[in-house]
């Protein structure tokens, strides 16, 4: 986690995100990259709706030098190990500003600040933490309140299939060997997709013995609902953060089969990992 890309607007879940990224560049003698992105309706944008406004000479050296105010009284306040921070403000939509400076400037870990998403927000449109877990290439750890650790058990929820996980295992791996956690590996026992605890255990043993998963704990929770059942267990054994993959799906698709990843990330008041599997078969 040599460089980690930070989305700050300055509201409170983005400062909360700055810290922890501060805190996590420290650990491993990285960087933090804080992204201020100034989305700007098209009819403000457009010399053709809006003749006779200069916006980028006007507006936008206002709003530079306030989000470079904000960024140095923020600097001042919580970089207290000189952890090197590097600033840009960019122009244009947030989830595209976000995914191309994560390809240009190699990005490993993306934190971001988020409110959360409910209701015809939710339906609709999504939060842009909801966006960036679905498309990015890198993980994803969403923050809503900043956390002082220590971070010492990682709740990971599987469907403990075996083919396809390889990837983001290996990843949920790294994460546990850097907080140096217990891995809580979580099997949802829901009525739709019901399993004989014999059975369960056995899925468990190939997924360990198959994964050369080390400090881990293996869990049933039956719940009526995945989702729910996730965020209770978490609350029941308290743990610090979920790990979970998804597989990114877009337009139609994640209309119709939604994502259990970006539910969790919209409902969760714990830090959430995630990473996105790659045509995969499977949900994990």
């Amino acid at each position: 986690m040599k460089k980690i890309l930070v989305p700050c607007d300055f509201s409170k879940p983005a400062i909360h995100a700055f810290r922890i990224a501060l805190d996590i560049a420290h650990r491993s003698r990285g960087s933090v990259h804080l992204l201020n992105i100034i989305e700007i309706p098209i009819v403000m944008s457009d010399p053709a709706l809006m003749p006779g406004v200069n916006f980028e000479g006007q507006l936008m050296n206002e709003l530079n030098q306030r989000a470079n105010s904000e960024f140095k009284k923020i600097l001042t306040k919580y970089n207290n190990n000189d952890v090197k921070v590097v600033f840009e403000i960019q122009l244009g939509g947030v989830a595209s500003a976000i995914l191309d400076y994560i390809s240009d400037k190699s990005i490993d870990l993306v934190l971001m600040g988020s409110h959360g998403a409910t209701g015809l927000q939710e339906f609709f449109v999504g939060s842009n933490a909801e966006k960036i877990v679905r498309r990015s290439p890198v993980p994803v750890l969403i923050v809503k309140d900043y956390y002082k650790g220590p971070i010492k058990n990682i709740v990971f929820p599987n469907n403990l299939e075996l083919e396809g996980q390889d990837d983001l295992v290996e990843n949920v791996k790294a994460l546990q060997n850097f907080l140096k956690a217990t891995l809580h590996l979580l099997w949802v026992n829901t009525p739709l997709n019901f399993a004989a605890d014999s059975v369960s255990h056995e899925r468990f043993v190939a997924f360990v013995s198959h994964h050369k998963l080390k400090g881990y704990t293996t869990n049933i929770y039956n719940h009526s609902n995945e989702e729910d059942g996730i965020l209770q267990f978490t609350k029941a054994i308290k743990g610090d953060i979920i790990a979970i993959g998804t597989h990114g799906r877009r337009g139609l698709s994640h209309v119709v089969n939604g994502s259990l990843a970006e539910n969790v990330v919209n409902h969760s008041d714990k830090l959430v990992w995630t990473y996105t599997l790659r045509n995969q078969l499977v949900e994990a």
